[in-house]
């Protein structure tokens, strides 16, 4: 076998078209014989994925158990300041450290807080009697509690002119009573339950003096808090798929009521629903336990799952009509399958880059996991479930049976003959009928629109500047957003929005955020404390600072008593026998660490306390403290380590939560290269990439512009956009850069009329069942709606405006297409002349 080659093309390139075409080929005969297995055991298909959900269904229901452990979920798994906080630990044990203001220093532990606040105007230390008693009250609640209590004072107005500073005036008064848990898990029980009753009280006594604001705060009110998320919007995600449901049914019908869908439309959605309940039930036979940002899996899964659906019944409504319904059922398949298995697959990739390793969030990993298992999943009930009734609907059709009454559909004579509400109900398109017209489904309101309507319009030459402007406005908003992200440390932000924690948590930062939380300074190794030059370096250090020291309080205690420490043992003997004795000193005893070798006492270990002076926004600027401080650590001649629990949930948080959807990125990316060349146009692939890159910075950029920060549901609803971009945008390009018409106009045009209705459907129903998560008072929620939201919108804006415009002026170019279809024709007509030279009877003939 020869072949042709026209000029300037190579051999190698014939071969890669060659190779693109086999496997293009393969696939679609693949999912034929796929299609056409389904169709002819529809019953199997439809039995094993019910049964599976079934038998997991029930698993689900025995072995629900949400994760308690909230530090774990969102704090990076691999931290420094988790070595950081065990160094400090075996140093100063939590026990010892009860006695002091600064217990929580290493980890909250168990305790109780509350915040009272005075009226307007008013002055909480003219309600001493009434804090006294409120106090009284907590100090009543014994169960075997040994408790701590430290206070602040907040919104503080000094004595003007005062040289020692005194209080004037006071807003408000934070109480925080410590508990002694000793490690035990008993002790931990009866912590748990104490702090119960304290918000119990806290609520009691906040009914008894209506003229103080109490707000109550445990060590527990995070965790519950943030599982509180769950339960205030189980009935929302049950209105949000009755309104997909609604949406997929509506927009399934025609008025043909052969050939119309509807019940597909609720079929399609209740595969999706089935296979998320699956997916769910496998996780948590697994051992996995429960936590709120699992809510955003079943609106990930829709919006993936109900693409394939909409993408079969669009497949359905371009096979022939004259077809058996089993092969109408394989020709889908066939056209379909493929770019559903492609977008499946990336969709894995991406997920399975986020559950990998790499990740640093548990939370994030655990979504990722889950959402693969359910990508699997769905896409096994795609092709057997909705297979299967995708069978029996062709079925009923075929046998002209009424697609929603299910009953024969009369001929067109008895349905003259009857009156209008019947022939309305009962009409099966052959009024609209013409003998020219070759696709019935042609009359879906959707297609009708694209076809008529909108795809003239967003192709007029007078239409395409005002998109250029548009993309250059949203390009320009979208880099703007990319320059302002912000980390989102903030645990706040995956609280429900009204629940005592983040009530609690404003009026902290309201009155109580003029100081950083409290920093442990630790000095982990033998240090000369007598010699000037490593005091002067612990000024350094210190400098900015507030600080709690018993180093300072030494120093000046020598001043004051005019006594000489200028060696090893004076300074040591006077700490230990004097300044320690003191009273007022005695507390000091727990920020040193001893060790005696022969008749020689050492100072081995220290700590001091810094508190920095921030402004309100205390989190962003914790963040630049630890930034700064640890480097100097490596540099200094005094080896330190700084920590406060807080630090855990802060340290490389950025980097933590913009790792998954890197790896993401990257894995598509690689998997788009590679498979450049494989595809049957390699523009196909270039043009996805761009359009993906755009969608990605554009939701990126407008999310952070509607203030929303970089937590773990952002990052999550980022790597969904990712796929949710290639599962609308593929099927769009590869058709046009394939289309052989003669312009790129109409190559568009025809592109969206076969994938358009899909495309609006699935959206469509995507944005609508986002719309009960504003009614969820919960900021977790808030952020999954506006993430997607606008991962939907930039979706639909490239999909039907920006991508018709722009592919009607760059490549691929449609002009070979011509010159082909003009040899050809040149060709036919060479032919034809030669026939009838050969033959000059074939004139008269004809």
């Amino acid at each position: 076998m020869c072949f042709l080659r026209r000029p300037g093309a190579s051999a190698g390139w014939i071969w890669w078209r060659m190779l693109r075409q086999v496997i293009h080929r393969g696939l679609q005969s693949f999912f034929y014989k796929l299609g056409l297995f389904v169709s002819r055991h529809p019953v199997f298909f439809l039995t094993v994925p019910a049964v599976l959900t079934i038998i997991f269904g029930f698993s689900l229901l025995n072995r629900f158990q949400p994760d308690t452990d909230l530090e774990s979920l969102v704090a990076p798994s691999h931290s420094l300041a988790k070595i950081e906080r065990s160094l400090a630990s075996s140093l100063f044990s939590l026990d010892q450290s009860k006695s002091q203001l600064y217990s929580d220093l290493h980890t909250p532990g168990r305790y109780g807080r509350v915040i009272l606040l005075s009226k307007p105007g008013g002055n909480i230390l003219h309600q001493a009697d009434v804090i006294l008693q409120i106090h009284r009250a907590v100090l009543e609640m014994k169960d075997g509690r040994s408790s701590f209590i430290g206070h602040q004072l907040g919104g503080v107005m000094e004595v003007p002119n005062s040289k020692d500073q005194r209080v004037k005036s006071a807003r408000a008064i934070q109480i925080t009573y410590y508990l002694q848990t000793y490690g035990s898990v008993t002790q931990d029980l009866i912590g748990e339950k104490w702090e119960s009753e304290f918000c119990k009280l806290m609520h009691k006594m906040q009914l008894d003096h209506q003229d103080l604001q109490l707000y109550s705060l445990a060590s527990f009110s995070l965790w519950k808090d943030f599982h509180q998320t769950s339960l205030l919007a189980r009935g929302k995600i049950l209105v949000s798929l009755m309104l997909i449901l609604l949406t997929a049914t509506l927009s399934s019908s025609m008025k043909d009521c052969l050939r119309s869908k509807p019940f597909l439309g609720l079929l399609g959605v209740l595969t999706i629903c089935i296979s998320s309940v699956t997916a769910a039930g496998i996780f948590f036979i697994t051992d996995g336990k429960y936590n709120s940002t699992l809510l955003g899996i079943p609106f990930f899964a829709m919006g993936h799952g109900t693409k394939g659906v909409f993408e079969l019944l669009s497949g359905w409504r371009r096979t022939r009509e004259n077809l058996p319904f089993k092969d109408r059922v394989a020709d889908a398949y066939s056209d379909v399958m493929v770019s559903y298995t492609m977008t499946s697959s990336l969709y894995f990739i991406a997920f399975g880059m986020g559950a990998s390793p790499f990740t640093n969030i548990e939370a994030v990993k655990v979504f990722c996991q889950n959402m693969c298992v359910s990508i699997l999943l769905n896409y096994f009930y795609i092709f057997s479930f909705f297979g299967s009734c995708l069978v029996f609907a062709g079925q009923l059709e075929q046998n002209r049976y009424h697609s929603i009454f299910c009953c024969k559909i009369p001929s067109a004579e008895y349905l003259d003959r009857k009156p209008v509400w019947f022939q309305t109900m009962m009409n099966d398109g052959h009024q609209h009928t013409s003998h020219h017209e070759t696709n019935p489904y042609q009359h879906h309101f959707i297609q009708h629109f694209l076809r008529e309507h909108y795809n003239e319009w967003i192709t007029n030459i007078y239409v395409k500047p005002f998109v250029v402007i548009l993309y250059l406005i949203y390009a320009s908003f979208s880099f703007m957003g990319c320059l302002q992200i912000n980390d989102g440390a903030n645990i706040i932000n995956l609280l429900a929005s009204e629940s005592p924690s983040v009530s609690y948590a404003l009026i902290q930062q309201k009155y109580f955020s003029n100081y950083s939380p409290v920093i442990g300074f630790y000095i982990y190794e033998p240090l000369e404390y007598w010699n000037g030059t490593v005091q002067e370096d612990l000024k350094t250090l210190s400098q900015g600072f507030n600080t709690v020291s018993w180093i300072e309080q030494y120093y000046q205690y020598l001043r004051v008593g005019n006594i000489s420490a200028t060696n090893k043992s004076n300074f040591i003997s006077i700490l230990q026998s004097s300044f320690l004795k003191k009273p007022q000193f005695q507390h000091f005893k727990n920020d040193i660490i001893f060790s005696k070798a022969g008749d020689e006492n050492n100072i081995i270990a220290s700590r001091l306390y810094l508190v920095a002076r921030t402004s309100e926004n205390t989190q962003r600027e914790a963040v630049e403290l630890l930034e700064k401080l640890r480097p100097l650590s490596l540099i200094q001649s005094i080896k330190f380590i700084v920590f406060n629990p807080t630090f855990v949930f802060m340290d490389h948080y950025g980097l933590s939560v913009t790792m998954p959807v890197l790896i993401s990125g990257f894995g598509i990316l690689l998997v788009l290269i590679l498979t450049f060349f494989l595809v049957i146009h390699p523009l196909g692939n270039f043009w996805l990439i761009l359009s993906v890159t755009s969608i990605e910075l554009g939701v990126l950029g407008l999310m952070t512009l509607w203030n929303v920060d970089m937590d773990c549901i952002s990052i999550l609803c980022l790597i969904y956009t990712l796929n949710f971009a290639i599962d609308h945008c593929a099927p769009l390009l590869y058709t046009f850069v394939l289309a052989t018409e003669h312009t790129r106009t109409q190559c568009i045009k025809n592109s969206l009329q076969e994938h358009g209705t899909a495309i609006l459907q699935n959206v469509s129903s995507f944005l609508i069942g986002l719309v009960p998560l504003l009614f969820v008072p919960s900021n977790l929620t808030f952020t999954l709606f506006k993430c997607l939201l606008l991962a939907g919108s930039c979706t639909l804006l490239h999909c039907f405006v920006i991508l018709p415009v722009f592919l009607t002026f760059f490549p691929p170019s449609k002009k070979h297409h011509k010159k082909k279809k003009r040899a050809k024709r040149k060709e036919r007509e060479e032919i034809e002349c030669i026939e009838i030279q050969e033959n000059p009877d074939h004139v008269t003939a004809v």
